[in-house]
This record gives structure tokens, C-alpha cells and sequence, in this order.
């Protein structure tokens, strides 16, 4: 099976997924039909793009992708590109869907608005998160626009998984998500309900969100701070890593077709076109990472206003039929349907 059903191959790299995030409609979420889906909410580094300082302060000449952005709507403009961020659309035997949500950044409301309302997604049914830092985060607040309306906070939380470092960060960060205890004579306000679980950091330790498994995947963001990649999937097996700049030995063993098994999609960070970086793969690193890890595809998320999405991808076909793997660039509103 190639990604997006019809294939978004190398051989389709510059216009396979406009085609599936602009064009297609709802279609495949919670407005009825189809089974499963990926559907990319996010693809951009923590500042987004466009940067805003290509704006406010243009160089000359100015940012092509930048300026690019004030002038198409997102939805045909793959170089608008929200704080990562991924929903998996669960439908096994083309039965119920659940909405599960990997990681809910400062762009979270941007996101909603514009593809939930595409495709149709009605709620989310459980969060899960990557790491503490503002692009993961921080519209977590949000979440009460997506679950149901009560002014007295009487409906059923949202789980949410994390690791017990990222469940600290946010207690001090919000915590009025987190404090379920009223002080005496203190009112009570309308916020996001959020049920949190606590997961191991350990590839071994799977967990099980809204009737998917999941298995923790470390990796190092920085040599001072650990971050959460996942692998999911039973008949499509597909590890979603958004901030790494260091594979640890066990979790590359897990995902690598020379350790466990084969991935079928790889979905992983890339920060420049070039060169590198303390805390996030570039792309020369990206590359030779799914060299070594050989997933039967890949697709980059995470980029600057560096890359330009039908350019770059136009590059990326060269490098995939070189190396044998079909390697895309992802854009906002990218729809992925899979059978998990």
C-alpha cells in the first residue's frame, strides 16, 4: 500500500499532497465514510511559517515562502505550516471513529478551524503528548473548544498521556488543568477536562489510546532532554518521531528493518535544508537516518520557511529513487488514508 491510498510516491511528489489536503473535501472523518487516516494538522517548526519576522522586517529581496503565504489560502498554499501536530482518524473495520491527538501546540485553535471543519472531525477522544515545550503544549487550554459545552466543568475528561516530566511541566504550567480540589470560597470556571495518564519513557511499555496500542519511542531532543516518538499500528505499522536529534540504540532497534521490523511509514523530524542543529535533525541527518532505519516510506515534518514544499519534494524524488525509499516533505492538512 503506498501512502494516501493513490499513491504520493516520489513520482507524485509535487502534487500528491495538495491533491489530498486542499481538494478532497471531508470525505473520510467524522462526516461518514472511509476506515482509517493520518491527517497531518501541523508540519512546521515551533515559530511556523511563515516566520513572522519575514514580515514585519522583509530582506530584500523578500522570503519566497513567506510572502507566499499572504497570498494563497492555506488550503492551497503547502508552505503554511502550523506547530506539528498529527490526529489519527481510528476506524478499524470501517466501524466507530475515534479522533486521537498527538500533541496540542500554540497553533492548536488555528488547526481546528481549519481542518477539523474540512474534514468533518467532530471531537477528540484522547491526546497524547511528545514532551513539554511550547509547540507541544501549549494550546492545551484549547481543548475545551472541542469538548462538550457545560459551564460547571460536568463532562467526561479527555485522556491524555504523557510521560511524568511532561505531567510536571504542565502542572506548573496550567494548574488549573490539573487541580481537581477547590479552595474555599474559589468559583469555579470553565476549562479544559483532562484525565491525565502517566506512561513509561520505555519502548516495551505500550499503552492503549481510545483502542489503538501504542509504544513509547525516546529519542534524544538535545543530549540534556529526552522526547516521546510513537510506533502504532497492527496491519500498518507507522512511528511518528517530531523532535529528535539523536536515535537512542533501543528505539532505533524497535523501528529498524535490520532490528524488529520494517516500518511502513516513517514520519520524522526535519529542521534546515542544511547543515545541523543542537536539538533537531536536519535534513542531511534526516536522510541518513532513514537510510539507516530503511521504512518503506518517510515523511518530514517539522520544517522552516527554509523549504519550499513542491521545490524541495521535486529534489526529494532524485534522492528516492536513488536510495530505493519514497521520501516526501508533509504539508497542513495532508490526509493519509492506512489501514491500522
Amino acid at each position: 500500500m503506498e501512502v494516501g491510498g493513490a499513491g504520493i510516491g516520489p513520482s507524485r511528489a509535487s502534487n500528491g499532497p495538495a491533491a489530498a489536503a486542499g481538494g478532497g473535501g471531508g470525505g473520510g472523518g467524522g462526516g461518514g465514510g472511509g476506515g482509517s487516516a493520518l491527517i497531518f494538522l501541523g508540519t512546521g517548526c515551533s515559530s511556523a511559517v511563515p516566520n513572522a519576522r519575514c514580515l514585519i522586517q522583509p530582506s530584500d529581496p523578500p522570503c519566497r515562502v513567506c510572502s507566499q503565504s499572504l497570498l494563497l489560502p492555506p488550503d492551497a498554499n503547502p508552505n503554511y505550516r502550523c506547530n506539528t501536530s498529527l490526529l489519527i482518524d481510528y476506524c478499524p473495520n470501517n466501524t466507530k471513529h475515534s479522533y486521537i491527538l498527538i500533541d496540542v501546540g500554540k497553533t492548536f485553535r488555528e488547526q481546528v478551524v481549519r481542518w477539523f471543519t474540512l474534514y468533518k472531525i467532530p471531537c477528540v477522544d484522547s491526546i497524547i503528548l511528545t514532551h513539554e515545550h511550547a509547540d507541544a503544549v501549549l494550546g492545551l487550554d484549547d481543548v475545551r473548544a472541542i469538548q462538550p459545552f457545560s459551564p460547571t466543568n460536568d463532562i467526561d475528561p479527555t485522556p491524555i498521556y504523557l510521560s511524568q516530566h511532561t505531567m510536571d511541566s504542565i502542572a506548573e504550567k496550567f494548574p488549573y488543568l490539573v487541580r481537581k480540589k477547590f479552595k474555599e470560597g474559589q468559583e469555579v470556571r470553565r476549562v479544559a477536562q483532562l484525565e491525565w495518564k502517566v506512561i513509561e519513557e520505555n519502548c516495551e511499555k505500550s499503552f492503549v489510546a481510545s483502542g489503538l496500542q501504542f509504544f513509547p519511542l525516546p529519542v534524544m531532543h538535545g543530549e540534556d532532554y529526552v522526547c516521546l516518538g510513537f510506533l502504532f499500528g497492527e496491519k500498518y505499522k507507522v512511528a511518528y518521531i517530531s523532535d529528535v536529534s539523536r536515535f537512542l540504540p533501543s528505539t532505533e532497534q524497535v523501528i529498524s528493518k535490520k532490528g524488529v521490523w520494517q516500518l511502513d511509514l516513517l514520519i520524522l523530524d526535519t529542521l534546515y535544508k542544511e547543515g545541523s542543529h543542537n536539538v533537531h535533525f536536519c535534513l542531511p541527518q534526516s536522510l541518513e537516518a532513514i537510510k539507516r532505519i530503511c521504512p518503506k516510506q518517510a515523511l518530514l515534518i517539522g520544517m522552516t520557511h527554509e523549504f519550499d514544499h513542491d521545490k524541495d519534494n521535486e529534489s526529494l524524488i532524485e534522492w528516492s529513487r536513488r536510495e530505493g525509499i519514497n521520501v516526501q516533505l508533509a504539508r497542513d492538512g495532508l490526509r493519509v488514508p492506512i489501514d491500522l
